[in-house]
């Protein structure tokens, strides 16, 4: 399985290196009685002793059924099975074919591998291309790593008039396209740089935040979205090392509801900010999937009778409310009771960490801890 562009080329070079008949199938237009045509003739030559290599261009169209349906004939070797996926395929593809699949990830050109392709176009077409040296790296920058559209923008040069005054970058950039973003707003693509984002964000580096925020905005993605994976990350990243954070999400949200595109932007790109350069810790996100891990085992549990209310002379004389210690009349505002189910007995979930307003947190737990210990003796 080859995923990424340029597999076509790849398949059809295989198949001549290999000395086997090429034949080629999208998954866009092909249905089962397609598959099952070229099955056959696959088949029928085997028995002639030539051998067949079935090109699937997006293979993950295919749904599992028929994705199945490969498996007889990849097995007995009636076909070399040529798929090609620009889907990350232990997503799209089912167990079964992948596992009897060579996973190929074709990876985008770099500039050194971009210049050989134009050197070569031009050693074809026995001319230099019009451009200015400056020019040329523009040209290899606009082609964004993919070969293909590289070789079609120097075709368009190409057909510019012979001894042409050669194309300064802002000439070129007038003629030609640039290539678009590689982005996708619902497949691998997607995730892979709101991913890039949480994870700089995580790792206090603002510059790096700034690039991912603006390659997912230039890519067409809904800065909404953005807006609610930012506020996710001030709870689950940031939580009570900085408090302000979760509101600024909000107000940077609420922001761009009001002003939207571009100018409600800017306060996203302020929050990425403040995510990033904001002290971290998790300690709430993961004291609260604890809590709900508890909550699940113990859910039928009441709480202590002392901290129920008792608006009724039966509920008082079965022992609500009695004994609840009013923590506003205690020593130093803390009573130090217990507040868990009697059967659980105490849990501590929220461990909060050195970092940020957490620091303060912690020594304010600390002291409580210390005055529950005395007032328990």
């Amino acid at each position: 399985v080859l995923s990424f562009p340029m597999a076509t080329l790849m398949a059809t070079l295989l198949a001549e290196a290999a000395g086997l008949r090429f034949t080629a199938l999208s998954a866009v237009f092909s249905g089962v009685a397609d598959l099952k045509r070229a099955f056959e003739e696959a088949r029928a030559r085997k028995s002639n002793g030539q051998g067949t290599l079935l090109f699937v261009d997006e293979i993950h169209r295919f749904n599992r059924a028929q994705q199945d349906g490969f498996l007889p004939v990849v097995e007995d070797g009636t076909v070399t099975l040529v798929g090609a996926t620009t889907e990350n395929p232990s997503f799209a593809l089912n167990g079964a074919l992948l596992s009897r699949c060579q996973v190929l990830v074709l990876k985008r050109l770099d500039d050194a591998a971009l210049e050989l392709l134009l050197t070569r176009a031009e050693a074809l077409m026995g001319r230099a291309l019009p451009l200015a040296p400056e020019a040329r790296a523009v040209l290899r920058a606009m082609a964004d790593g993919d070969g293909r559209y590289g070789l079609n923008m120097a075709e368009q040069l190409f057909a510019l008039p012979e001894g042409s005054a050669p194309l300064d970058p802002a000439a070129l950039s007038g003629l030609l396209a640039k290539r678009a973003a590689l982005y996708d707003k619902d497949r691998e693509e997607h995730y892979n740089l709101i991913s890039a984002l949480h994870k700089s964000m995580r790792g206090s580096d603002p510059d790096a935040a700034l690039y991912w925020f603006a390659r997912m905005l230039t890519g067409g993605e809904d800065p909404r979205y953005i807006a609610r994976r930012l506020t996710r990350f001030a709870a689950e990243d940031i939580g009570m090392a900085d408090p302000r954070a979760l509101p600024l999400a909000i107000a940077a949200w609420e922001t761009f509801e009001r002003m939207g595109s571009p100018e409600g932007e800017l306060a996203l790109a302020q929050l990425v900010v403040h995510l990033a350069t904001a002290p971290k810790s998790n300690a709430v996100y993961l004291a609260f999937n604890e809590a709900m891990r508890a909550a699940r085992e113990t859910g039928s549990l009441m709480p202590p009778k002392h901290i129920l209310n008792a608006p009724t002379k039966l509920m008082q004389e079965i022992g609500y409310g009695a004994g609840y210690a009013y923590d506003h009349e205690a020593e130093e505002g803390f009573s130090g009771q217990n507040y868990f189910p009697d059967e659980m007995g105490r849990r501590q979930f929220y461990r909060p960490t050195d970092r940020g307003a957490e620091a303060a947190i912690a020594e304010r737990l600390a002291r409580w801890a210390e005055l529950r210990r005395k007032r328990k003796r």
